[in-house]
């Protein structure tokens, strides 16, 4: 996606001025790829992860005067992108069972970056989506619990559980 394509899903109504561009266009710049990765990994397809992130930053480009005085819009683009991608699959699930979709495209022969896709793949979303913000965003507790809609000791428990989970998977595979 491109900040001109973001540009049109906004829309016509949406009318920043030239410096809101230009402050949108160096956040877009600096936090694409961050929401793609993060995104990829919650919801663990990488195509489903392109389109939450094109729709998120289409809805922070429109919302960007109110956005761009938030602590952190990253957290704000991540959570969106995460809840749409999140329905498209329950809304896809109604219809016909969720395909097997690893992403192996992103860890092309680098068999511990597959090994690490794999076994963050086999944590439960909701672990999952913690462990990526925390560890791949790097957002702190706080942040994190606001992007995800919860608690900060829910943040806490599921990221505990999520690490255990993950040192349990690699004893595993190393025993």
């Amino acid at each position: 996606m491109n900040l001109q394509s973001t540009r049109e899903r906004a829309g016509p109504a949406d009318e920043a001025g030239p410096a809101d561009d230009r402050s949108f266009e160096a956040f877009y710049r600096s936090h694409v790829d961050r929401v793609y990765r993060a995104l990829a990994l919650t919801l663990g397809n990488v195509e489903l992860a392109r389109e939450a992130t094109d729709e998120a930053m289409a809805r922070a480009y429109a919302r960007w005067d109110r956005l761009s005085t938030y602590d952190n819009p990253g957290g704000w683009v991540y959570r969106v992108g995460s809840n749409w991608g999140t329905s498209w699959w329950q809304k896809l699930r109604r219809e016909r069972p969720m395909p097997e979709h690893p992403m192996t495209a992103a860890a092309a022969g680098d068999p511990a970056g597959q090994f690490a896709l794999e076994a963050l793949g086999r944590l439960p979303r909701p672990q999952r989506a913690v462990v990526v913000c925390r560890v791949l965003l790097d957002l702190s507790t706080a942040e994190t619990a606001t992007a995800l809609g919860i608690a900060e000791g829910t943040v806490k428990s599921r990221l505990a559980r999520g690490l255990a989970a993950l040192r349990g998977i690699v004893t595993e595979e190393r025993g």
